[in-house]
């Protein structure tokens, strides 16, 4: 049983260490099981778990659960069940350590398609399925596949949750390193909210992938309080 694997495998103290980085959740619901010792379970329980409808299993009791369940539909190669499964899963991500292990790359073999998905989480009410659609804007939007509309995208959103607000940030700090002609110009013209505007200087500058002088230029930037 996959619980069995869980509560074999926690640990307290880590427990307690991921209690204080993730706030939104209760500590009961924190078993302290390891990142790379979730993925082994999850390697080698696969096919129990899809025999089992896992992924059907909603809501969890354990937040290793949920990103037992965010690592399983990262892996799903077929792009309309992993849609589905986004769809089914997303309203019961409940913080942002969930939230941001899902990483579908199934979703880089039609991208019309999954920007037309990135538009619709981009309006939900639920403040981690926003933060996630950042963040597939992330992954898979700026490299090769980049179109400046996609900053506006990011820019423009209303939710004023931190972790959409944090979301933002990073997607903008990343930008900065790879696409930097464009996103510079939304600092410059003060396009962000303030603290995202803020934000995204200070995770910039501590950014090993741009250059020293970029970092002083970017210093200039910040909007003073």
């Amino acid at each position: 049983m996959i619980l069995d694997d869980l509560l074999e495998n926690r640990d307290e103290k880590y427990a307690d260490f991921n209690a204080r980085l993730i706030p939104t959740i209760e500590r009961s619901k924190i078993l302290g099981v390891r990142m790379p010792i979730l993925r082994k379970i999850t390697k080698n329980r696969y096919t129990e778990l899809e025999e089992n409808d896992f992924l059907k299993q909603l809501p969890h009791k354990y937040q290793e659960e949920n990103l037992i369940h965010g690592i399983m539909i990262s892996e799903i190669q077929n792009l309309e069940l992993c849609i589905k499964e986004l769809d089914r899963f997303l309203s019961f991500v409940d913080n942002w350590a969930v939230c941001d292990v899902l990483s579908p790359n199934v979703l880089k073999n039609d991208r019309e398609k999954a920007l037309r998905k990135v538009d619709l989480w981009l309006k939900s009410e639920c403040v981690y399925t926003v933060r996630f659609a950042i963040s597939v804007l992330m992954q898979y939007f700026l490299d090769k596949e980049f179109n400046d509309k996609y900053l506006e995208k990011v820019a423009k959103i209303e939710n004023d949750d931190y972790y959409v607000k944090m979301m933002q940030a990073w997607y903008f700090a990343t930008a900065l390193v790879k696409q930097w002609k464009d996103a510079i110009v939304y600092l410059e013209k003060k396009k962000l909210k303030t603290w995202v505007h803020n934000k995204t200087i200070q995770k910039a500058i501590e950014s090993r992938r741009i250059s020293a002088e970029n970092k002083e230029y970017l210093k200039a930037l910040k909007i003073k309080d």
